[in-house]
């Protein structure tokens, strides 16, 4: 049996949620073996699909301020 299988093999008799954890921990992992470089690329692109996004719907740094400080408060 190989690593992958032996590990798919696991992953089944675990739980829904722990199968979530155990991809979280996957992509953790994989993040520290990426280029810095690339991820930097990958952080710049994804704000910037964010910022568009918050542009279409109209919200503004004040909108999202606000929603910071009530979740804040609600704490």
């Amino acid at each position: 049996m190989t690593i992958k299988e032996a590990l798919l093999t696991e992953l089944e008799t675990l739980p829904e949620a722990h199968q979530a954890d155990v991809l979280a921990y996957v992509r953790f992992i994989k993040i520290g073996l990426a280029n810095p470089a690339t991820l930097d690329q990958q952080f710049v692109e994804a704000l910037a699909r964010v910022r568009a996004i918050a542009t279409d719907r109209q919200i503004t740094d004040a909108d999202i301020e606000a929603e910071i400080q009530a979740v804040r408060a609600g704490r």
